[in-house]
């Protein structure tokens, strides 16, 4: 998987491409706090610290100049230089404008910029660096044939985390709410925070398995999950590529055991961050190796091998979070040390770009994976 277009360090465009991120993620955080009831997620705004985000919004403005004065050095191309400059300019300025004491009036519905913006900005420190140092593919470049269609992914079910809640949580309250639950939950909240949190990742990992399942082998609803498949440059972007319909579906399975249970608050949002990390970690492109690890967690290259186009992994390793489900229920998948050679779905022809994924699996079936596997196989 050859990609002449990967990045070398030296040349400026790294430091340039990190100063107009960083520029946009710090001019983003202030429209946040002009809009905050619009543009913050309600569930998070109680946890936020005005003095830590602050503080966080200047050592990004101040990272953002020093990258961009990094790239005017190295860079023979000055732009990327002269737009985080201009950006930043844009951020002080709006900074300092910025009204003291103004109220958040609540709204049923917002769009989840600061989530976008958290989220973003800690992957990319946490994984770019990872990908860019230690990478398993290392001719795969960041900005590959995909990165752009991943990028829309990622922005999008971000934005809507809100909506996506409310869809998912609607019919499950509604079906739950009033079968008594009340005595089992406080049962559950008696629990020691760590064995807790260990209950809420296994039960919801179980029901995602089920879900994961029934998206491979049922032919209608693989027509979406191939839309996650598609991809053949796994990557720390690359997990977010999911249709909307399997986005819905899955994280309502995975909220089935969560609302029923009534985990305590702490446990939730901790079960929250060690989904989106596991999620980014799995499909990231690195060759960290995680030893007796990857038996009991879910690591990239236990999961690489979910999205392999070699037929000998078809249907396997679909847990989430822990080994062991696929272990007992026959789908486990190990190679020892080896990778898969390349991701995908083999030779299907799949449209590329957002819009025409969405509208694809609703007018065509995509070419079902038995018809990939060699006439011997068959």
């Amino acid at each position: 998987m050859t990609d002449n277009k990967r990045l070398k360090i030296g040349e400026g465009k790294i430091s340039g491409y990190l100063s107009v991120f960083l520029a946009i993620i710090s001019l983003g955080f202030v429209i946040c706090a002009y809009f905050p009831d619009t543009f913050t997620t309600k569930d998070f705004r109680d946890i936020y610290n005005p003095q830590i985000v602050k503080w966080s919004i200047l050592a990004v403005l101040i990272l953002s100049f020093v990258f961009a004065f990094i790239s005017f050095i190295l860079s023979k191309k000055k732009h990327y230089g002269f737009i985080s400059t201009v950006l930043i300019a844009a951020t002080i300025f709006l900074g300092t404008a910025l009204p003291e004491g103004s109220g958040i009036q609540d709204q049923s519905v917002t769009i989840g910029l600061d989530w976008l913006l958290i989220d973003v900005l800690v992957s990319a420190i946490v994984f770019i660096p990872i990908e860019l140092f230690l990478p398993k593919r290392l001719n795969q470049s960041k900005f590959h044939d995909e990165w752009r269609t991943d990028l829309v992914y990622f922005i999008v079910s971000h934005l809507l985390i809100q909506i996506i809640g409310v869809i998912v949580q609607f019919p499950v309250v509604n079906m739950f709410k009033n079968i008594g639950l009340e005595g089992f939950q406080a049962t559950i909240q008696s629990i020691p925070f760590i064995p807790q949190l260990f209950v809420a990742l296994f039960v919801s990992d179980l029901f995602q398995y089920t879900s994961h399942y029934f998206f491979h082998k049922i032919p209608y609803l693989w027509r979406f999950h191939a839309v996650h498949h598609s991809t053949k440059h796994l990557d720390w972007l690359a997990g977010s590529r999911t249709h909307f319909f399997d986005l819905v579906v899955v994280r309502a399975m995975a909220f089935i055991p969560i609302y029923i249970c009534g985990f305590s608050s702490s446990v939730f949002f901790t079960y929250i961050v060690i989904v989106s990390f596991q999620a980014v970690l799995a499909h990231s492109n690195t060759r960290i190796n995680f030893g007796f690890l990857k038996y009991l967690f879910v690591t990239p290259q236990y999961h690489h091998w979910h999205h392999s186009d070699n037929p000998k992994a078809y249907d396997k390793n679909f847990a989430i979070h822990f080994p062991f489900i696929d272990m007992i229920f026959g789908t486990y998948y190990d190679e020892g040390d080896a990778w898969p050679e390349s991701t995908g779905l083999g030779d299907v022809k799949y449209p590329k770009g957002f819009a025409k994924q969405f509208v694809y699996p609703f007018v065509k079936n995509p070419q079902e994976k038995q018809d990939l596997k060699d006439p011997s196989e068959r």
